[in-house]
């Protein structure tokens, strides 16, 4: 049975990581539109907000089978990404953006995992 503190830590973990998200995600747009074009970094920003959203939806799929789990229906939620990727394939594809730096984003989440994982090996307790 999980303990409340190990709720608390996991819990801790995701908001950890959501923030690892946000602050990749906003400082690779800006970095990009710098470097390569405002174009680049638009693009470069939708991919980061599809993976936050994919990181988002995980969650909450993960939730699901926690101790109180929430009903929620999985079929809005396929519904819901698919949506979000429909409408970031339309905008990249009329707005001429840049797909490597849109699928750059898309990656966003797996570093933000991988930073979580260096900052727990360091600072675990």
């Amino acid at each position: 049975m999980i303990q409340p503190n190990e709720t608390e830590f996991y819990d801790r973990v995701v908001r950890r990581i959501s923030r690892i998200i946000l602050v990749l995600g906003f400082a690779g747009a800006i970095s990009l539109a710098a470097l390569k074009g405002i174009s680049s970094g638009f693009a470069f920003l939708i991919g980061s907000a599809i993976s936050f959203a994919s990181f988002w939806g995980w969650r909450h799929i993960v939730d699901a089978f926690g101790p109180n789990p929430k009903k929620r229906n999985p079929a809005f939620f396929v519904i819901r990404l698919l949506a979000l990727v429909a409408a970031a394939w339309v905008i990249i594809k009329f707005l001429g953006l840049n797909v490597a730096a849109a699928a750059l984003g898309l990656l966003v989440s797996g570093a933000a995992v991988v930073l979580e994982i260096v900052y727990e090996l360091i600072y675990a307790s």
